[in-house]
């Protein structure tokens, strides 16, 4: 994967969401929420593996922002997890650590892509 962050970042969270969601379906027998989560938070590597070959950095921008929704829509799952019981403090926290980590290193990629570009300044 070279050491593109945000491409290792993403695949080594999506490895533990597999791993959450193992855990939720086998120990707790949660089959609803953790789909849910599974989807979300598989697709933000999906998205930054797609943005590699975008047609243009408007298609890079827009593959980044789509993946900073499913972190955030990861977030909501886990969140309502933990709340409902089904995650403790421990392996909540763990999972909220790599989502606000991720958000903050797509933020930056994408605005420093637009001030590049000059879309903003």
């Amino acid at each position: 994967m070279g050491d593109n962050i945000i491409k290792i970042k993403s695949f080594n969270f999506a490895l533990k969401i597999v791993d959450l969601y193992k855990f939720l379906c086998n120990d707790k027998k949660e089959f609803v929420l953790s789909k849910q989560l599974l989807r979300s938070g598989t697709s933000i590597g999906a998205l930054v593996r797609e943005s590699e070959q975008a047609e243009s950095k408007l298609d890079f921008i827009h593959k980044l922002a789509i993946a900073q929704k499913e972190a955030n829509e990861s977030d909501y799952w886990v969140e309502l997890l933990f709340q409902s019981g089904y995650l403790n403090e421990t392996q909540f926290q763990s999972v909220k650590n790599d989502i606000v980590e991720i958000n903050k290193i797509l933020a930056s990629i994408i605005i420093s892509t637009k001030q590049r570009i000059g879309k903003i300044k």
